[in-house]
């Protein structure tokens, strides 16, 4: 167990809680916990969705792109993130041996 505690250390720790606070305010307490939870997990998913929607609507604009350059006859570049190319590039290493 956690914090290297024993059961009737626990129920001890319980008793004196509710003492102290009263059930009603422990009982508020943990509603409010699981709303904070419930509701930092919505974000969660909704910055997930966010983010899958923009890599889709990125793809589409990218195959729009080509399929108007094959259209018109030229060759069609491929598009460049620029986010995805900053993270290929190495930065150089100062040399340690040089004083």
């Amino acid at each position: 167990m956690p914090f290297n505690m024993q059961g009737w250390e626990w129920v001890i720790l319980i008793v004196l809680a509710l003492l102290i606070f009263g059930g009603t305010r422990l009982a508020g307490a943990g509603k409010n916990a699981g709303r904070a939870l419930r509701e930092f997990k919505d974000e969660t998913r909704q910055i997930k969705a966010d983010e899958e929607q923009a890599q889709r609507e990125a793809e589409l604009r990218r195959r729009e792109y080509e399929l108007e350059q094959r259209e018109r006859g030229a060759v069609a570049e491929p598009l460049v993130d620029p986010v995805q190319d900053a993270e290929l590039v190495e930065e150089p290493r100062p040399d340690t041996d040089q004083k």
